[in-house]
C-alpha cells in the first residue's frame, strides 16, 4: 500500500480560514477519493499559520478495475427493422465496442441500448495528480486574494508545494499566471528556529521531519501542548486560567511551535471590573488570563501568552507584550473613570444620535417601542406594580451603555458595562441585573436570563426587532438573515420555555404589529400572518432539533395547515412543549403503541363525516335511537365517561389523564370494529352513517386535545 503527501506552503494564514480550511479538507478529500474507487485509505490534516497537509496512507498502487454500463439511444432510434441505424453504430464507435456487444434493456422510459465496458483501474498516480489541483482550489473563505499577475485565489500566496508518493515526487503544477509553482520533496521549518529547507525522505515521515524543524503539523496536539504550558504557567504565578474555546482554537492556529510565556500588570488596573481585563486579554490581545479564586471572579496581575518565537527569549517577548496590555488597560481605566462621572440615565439622549435602522430611526426611538411592549407583556402576565416598575425601569436603559466611552471601544461589554453602571448610578440590583441579562442567550448553550425583568425585557427587545424588521418586508431568505431574526424568534421561545413563562405570544405578535402598521402606514394583516408562519418554523425546528422529539410527533402538535392547531400552539408555547414532550414520552414507554390503532383508525374514518373538531359531548350529536348494535351504546356510554375526564385534562393540562382515559376506551371501540357485535361503519341508512361517524369523531377530538394522530406515522 502507498502513503501520499501533499503540503502547500504559504504566507501566514488568518488563524479563522486555517480551522476552516482542515475542517473542509477532512470532509472532502474522503468523498473524493472514493468517488474515485480508493477505498479503504486513512486521511489525516494537518495545518500550521504557514501550510496545510494532508497525509494520506493505505493507498492502492492503481484503481481496481470495475464494469461501467452506458445508456445509449431508444432501440427505436437504434434500430430499424432490425437492422443498427447510424445512432447504434456510432454509440458503438464511440464506446470502442461491436454492435454485437449492444443490448436492449427495459426502463420506466421504455426499451434502450445499452453497453457494458469493462474499464481497467487507472494508477494512483495519475489519479492524485488530477485531484491535489481540486483540493486546493476548491477550498472556500473569506476574503480570498489573488496575487502576482494571475487568477488563482486563495487566502495567503502559496509559496511551495511538496507532493509525495511515498518517497517519489509527484510531479503537480499550479499555474498563477506567469508564476509556476512546482512541486518537490523539501518543506521548510519554523521561521525563526529552522529557516532552512528540510528534506521529507517519503511521506509518512513528514510529521517527524517537520517536528524535528520546530514545527507541530498536528492542531490538536499543538492545543494540547498550549493547554499544558498555560496552565502550568498559571501555577507557577499562583492561580489558574479558563481556556475559552474560541481563543485556545485561534491560539493554537497562530503558532507553529507553542512557549508559554507569562507576563505582568501593574496591581492598580485590578481596579476595573474583571470582565473589562478578561475581554482585553481574551479578545484583542489572545491572552490567557490568571485567576485566583476558584470562582473566576478575581485576577492576579499577570497574563498568558503562546509565542511563536524562540523561548529563550520569552523574557523580551513577555516585555514587548506587557507595553501593550497596559496602553490598552489604561485606555479602560480612562473610559471606565469617564463613563462613572455621569448616571446611566444620562446617557438616554445620546441614543437618538445611535441609528437602530434607517426607515426605523434611532436606538433610542427602539427603547421607546421596548417599553412599551414589555408593559404589555407585563400585563398578561399580572405582575404587581412593583414588578412592573422595575421591568419599565430597566427596558428604559437597557441599551443606554452603547454610547458609553467603554462599550463604544469595547463592544462586546455591552450589558455588562450597563450593569455596572446602573449599580453605580443607584439602580435597584434587579434592573441593573436585567440589562445584562436580557441579552441573554447570546448563542447556543448559552445560559438564559434568570430573573423575571430580565426575561421580559430580552422578550420586548427580540419582540420589537422581529415585529420591525418583518414590518419593512426584510424577511429571512435562505441563509440570510443579517438581522439575526431566527436567532431572536429562537430566543423568545427557549427564554419562554426556560422561564416556563404563560404568555400568549399570537396576542403580543397582533398587538405589536397593529402599533408598527398605524405608526409606519404598513400592511397589518399580511404582516401579522409573516410572523406568525416564522414563529411556527421556529417552533417546529426547535422541538426536533433541541428537544430531540420525531419529526411525526411535532407535525401531531402543530398540526398541517391546521388553524386550530396554529393558533393554540402560538397561544400557549408552553402547553405545546409539553404536549410534544408527552408524545415523546409515552411513544418511548411503549404507551403510544396501545391507543395508536384505535385512535387513528377513528380518526381516518371520522374524516368521511362532518362532525367539528370543537365537539366533545356525545350527548349533544347521538341519536342512541339510531342504535342497532350493542357495541354502539357501549361506545356512546364509554364516551359520556370519558368526555369528564377529558374535560378535565384540558382545563389542568394534565395529558396523563386524557391517556389513560383512552387506553380504557380502547378495548370497546376495538369491539366496535372488529368484535362480535361489530358494525359497518359505512352504514347505507344516511342517518346510521352519520351517527356511527359522529361516534368516531367524538373519540378523534378527544385524541386532538393532545395530539392530532392522524400525524403520527406508526414505528417510525
Amino acid at each position: 500500500m502507498a502513503a501520499f503527501l501533499l503540503e502547500i506552503g504559504t504566507e501566514e494564514l488568518p488563524a479563522s480560514f486555517l480551522g476552516d480550511a482542515i475542517l473542509q479538507w477532512r470532509s472532502r478529500i474522503p468523498q473524493s477519493l472514493e468517488a474515485n474507487s480508493l477505498i479503504g485509505a486513512s486521511t489525516e490534516v494537518y495545518g500550521t499559520p504557514r501550510r496545510l497537509a494532508v497525509l494520506i496512507t493505505d493507498l492502492p498502487s492503481q484503481q481496481p478495475d470495475r464494469e461501467e454500463e452506458i445508456k445509449g439511444p431508444p432501440v427505436q432510434a437504434a434500430f430499424k427493422d432490425g437492422q443498427p441505424t447510424p445512432a447504434a453504430t456510432g454509440f458503438a464507435k464511440k464506446q470502442s465496442v461491436d454492435i454485437a456487444a449492444l443490448e436492449i434493456r427495459s426502463t420506466d422510459k421504455g426499451d434502450f441500448v445499452f453497453v457494458k465496458k469493462s474499464i481497467p483501474g487507472r494508477p494512483v498516480a495519475e489519479i492524485l495528480t488530477e485531484l491535489v489541483n481540486q483540493w486546493i482550489c476548491g477550498l472556500e473563505g473569506k476574503r480570498l486574494m489573488r496575487w502576482g499577475d494571475g487568477d488563482m485565489r486563495f487566502s495567503r500566496p502559496i509559496r511551495w508545494l511538496v507532493a509525495l508518493l511515498d518517497n517519489s515526487v509527484l510531479p503537480i503544477e499550479l499555474v498563477n499566471g506567469s508564476e509556476i509553482i512546482k512541486s518537490h520533496g523539501f518543506s521548510y521549518g519554523h521561521r525563526v528556529l529552522h529557516p532552512q529547507p528540510v528534506t521529507v525522505p517519503q511521506a509518512t515521515d513528514y510529521v517527524k521531519t517537520l517536528g524535528d524543524a520546530f514545527v507541530i503539523v498536528d492542531p490538536q496536539e499543538r492545543a494540547n501542548i498550549i493547554q499544558q504550558q498555560v496552565q502550568t504557567a498559571a501555577e507557577k504565578a499562583g492561580g489558574f486560567t479558563v481556556f475559552y474555546p474560541d481563543l485556545l482554537a485561534e491560539v493554537t492556529n497562530l503558532v507553529e511551535f507553542p512557549s508559554a510565556v507569562v507576563g505582568k500588570f501593574e496591581p492598580e488596573f485590578l481596579q476595573l471590573p474583571t470582565e473589562v481585563i478578561t475581554e482585553v486579554m481574551v479578545t484583542h490581545q489572545r491572552y490567557f488570563p490568571v485567576f485566583k479564586g476558584t470562582d473566576g471572579k478575581e485576577l492576579l496581575a499577570n497574563f498568558i501568552t503562546v509565542a511563536n518565537g524562540d523561548p529563550n527569549k520569552s523574557d523580551i517577548i513577555a516585555l514587548g507584550n506587557e507595553r501593550v496590555i497596559r496602553a490598552r488597560l489604561a485606555d479602560g481605566k480612562f473610559f471606565y473613570k469617564s463613563d462613572l462621572a455621569k448616571s446611566l440615565e444620562s446617557y438616554l439622549p445620546q441614543l437618538e444620535t445611535v441609528t437602530f435602522q434607517e426607515e426605523l430611526g434611532s436606538v433610542r426611538a427602539k427603547v421607546n417601542r421596548i417599553v412599551t411592549i414589555a408593559d404589555y407583556i407585563s400585563s398578561q402576565l399580572q405582575l404587581e406594580e412593583g414588578q412592573r416598575q422595575k421591568i419599565q425601569r430597566a427596558a428604559l436603559l437597557c441599551k443606554a451603555d452603547l454610547v458609553s466611552q467603554m462599550v463604544y471601544e469595547f463592544p462586546e461589554l455591552q450589558g455588562v458595562m450597563g450593569e455596572k453602571y446602573a449599580l453605580a448610578s443607584g439602580e435597584d440590583p434587579e434592573v441593573a441585573r436585567a440589562i445584562v441579562e436580557h441579552y441573554l442567550p447570546t448563542g447556543a448553550g448559552d445560559i438564559f436570563p434568570r430573573t423575571l425583568v430580565g426575561q421580559v425585557v430580552g422578550l420586548a427587545d427580540r419582540l420589537d426587532t422581529l415585529v420591525s424588521i418583518f414590518g419593512l418586508g426584510l424577511i429571512p431568505t435562505g441563509s440570510s438573515d443579517p438581522f439575526a431574526l431566527r436567532r431572536a424568534a429562537n430566543g423568545i421561545i427557549n427564554i419562554t420555555w426556560a422561564a416556563n413563562l404563560p404568555i400568549n405570544l399570537e396576542n403580543l405578535l397582533t398587538r405589536i404589529a397593529t402599533d408598527f402598521a398605524a405608526q409606519y402606514h404598513k400592511e397589518q394583516d399580511k404582516l401579522i400572518a409573516n410572523l406568525q408562519e416564522f414563529f411556527l418554523q421556529r417552533i417546529r425546528t426547535l422541538l426536533q432539533d433541541e428537544k430531540q422529539i420525531d419529526y411525526d410527533l411535532v407535525n401531531a402538535v402543530l398540526g398541517e395547515n391546521d388553524r386550530e392547531y396554529i393558533e393554540r400552539a402560538l397561544k400557549d408555547l408552553l402547553d405545546v412543549r409539553d404536549r410534544a414532550s408527552y408524545l415523546h414520552a409515552i411513544r418511548a414507554d411503549g404507551t403510544l403503541d396501545n391507543i395508536y390503532e384505535t385512535i387513528n383508525r377513528s380518526t381516518r374514518l371520522a374524516a368521511q363525516g362532518d362532525l367539528d373538531f370543537q365537539q366533545l359531548e356525545p350527548t349533544n350529536v347521538i341519536q342512541p335511537e339510531l342504535f342497532q348494535k350493542s357495541s354502539e351504546l357501549a361506545f356512546y356510554n364509554a364516551l359520556v365517561e370519558c368526555t369528564r375526564i377529558t374535560q378535565q385534562a384540558q382545563q389542568s393540562r394534565n395529558y396523563k389523564l386524557l391517556i389513560a382515559a383512552l387506553q380504557k376506551i380502547a378495548p370497546t371501540v376495538a369491539n366496535f370494529f372488529d368484535g362480535e357485535d361489530s358494525v359497518l361503519v359505512m352504514d347505507p341508512n344516511p342517518e346510521i352513517k352519520r351517527n356511527r361517524l359522529h361516534l368516531l369523531g367524538l373519540l378523534r377530538n378527544h385524541g386532538r386535545v393532545l395530539a392530532d394522530f392522524g400525524a403520527i406515522v406508526k414505528n417510525l
